[in-house]
């Protein structure tokens, strides 16, 4: 009442005392984009990281293979495992996978991530924002993102291949490698091999992004269902790893024998030259398609968990941020 006069109060109006909530502040456009690639950073990493540890044991025997002249096959591989199992036991299977993992963890969060950024990115240049890609642009968009990556860890990549290929005598850890190396060979002998590297892993890593987002695409098409199944993302993941790294294993095995050309004892100094010496000591397709059936045991496993783990993991923090569990 004032003056005598009753007061009206719409439905929303305060009584004395109360005062008026804060409206909560609207996320700015850089925060989103913020939260985005954080999210994506850690699912790749996680998803990196359980990919290639469950297939490190064949991932180490490829590797051997690949750095010597003996000839490879499924029975001789397994002799391998087996031999390095009797004599050095079963965590032995496992030898490198710690500077796997220092490697393969920042390199699958930055090739996850910035595949994440680069669809976005020509996705508003083509007019294709929030949709699918053309295949162009996706194929480019996955080229890319491993070629950032590649460049990144790349001296992560060539300790890797070093602790891979020598007795643990040699090399006692990631820090000794790289110290080793930077004495006794120079700070460019960390770099041998780098070009075969970025040239493989442009069709590589283009194509297995590429053919994991068409087969997903598809399937939307064809079932009406956004979102595959676990086992339908494992087969898309399959499918991409089979057809990246069948397209680009000869430049993986001639970058493998130039990273470990110091402790093997050849001169591989040139692509052109490493390729020249492979063919002419072990023929065109038992040298550079040396562990390729290997590759396609190892390869679909390890490329179909990462991708089906990045998606799952990447659905399970968005769920789990909406349900306010994150700040971010």
């Amino acid at each position: 009442m004032v003056n005598g006069v009753q007061e009206r109060r719409g439905p929303g109006a305060l009584t004395q005392g109360e005062v008026l909530p804060r409206p909560s502040a609207p996320q700015s456009e850089g925060f989103k984009q913020g939260r985005t690639v954080v999210m994506s950073l850690l699912c790749g990493a996680f998803a990196g990281a359980v990919a290639k540890t469950v297939v490190a044991p064949l991932d180490r025997t490829k590797i051997i293979f690949q750095v010597s002249s003996n000839r490879f096959s499924a029975k001789e591989a397994y002799r391998l495992i087996y031999r390095t199992y009797l004599q050095n036991g079963f965590l032995s299977l496992w030898r490198g996978n710690s500077a796997t993992m220092v490697r393969v963890i920042p390199y699958a969060a930055i090739q996850f991530c910035s595949h994440e950024q680069y669809k976005q990115l020509l996705g508003g240049y083509y007019g294709f924002q929030g949709k699918v890609l053309p295949p162009v642009p996706r194929l480019i968009a996955g080229s890319l993102a491993g070629t950032t990556a590649a460049m990144i860890t790349y001296p992560l990549d060539m300790v890797r291949a070093r602790m891979a290929v020598t007795p643990k005598e040699m090399y006692s850890n990631i820090m000794h490698v790289f110290v080793r190396i930077s004495q006794e060979e120079g700070l460019k002998t960390l770099y041998r091999g780098f070009t075969p590297t970025i040239l493989g892993v442009i069709p590589y890593a283009g194509l297995s992004f590429f053919t994991y987002e068409t087969l997903k695409k598809l399937h939307a098409e064809k079932s009406g269902r956004s979102q595959p199944y676990s086992y339908e993302r494992l087969a898309f993941g399959a499918c991409a790893g089979l057809i990246g790294q069948s397209a680009s294993y000869p430049l993986d095995v001639v970058r493998r024998r130039m990273q470990t050309a110091g402790v093997t004892g050849h001169t591989y100094g040139t692509i052109s030259g490493t390729i020249r010496e492979i063919v002419a000591e072990e023929g065109l397709v038992r040298g550079l398609y040396k562990g390729l059936s290997m590759n396609w045991v190892k390869g679909p496993i390890a490329v179909g968990m990462s991708f089906t783990t990045f998606d799952l993991t990447q659905n399970l923090l968005g769920k789990l941020r909406q349900l306010g569990y994150f700040p971010w």
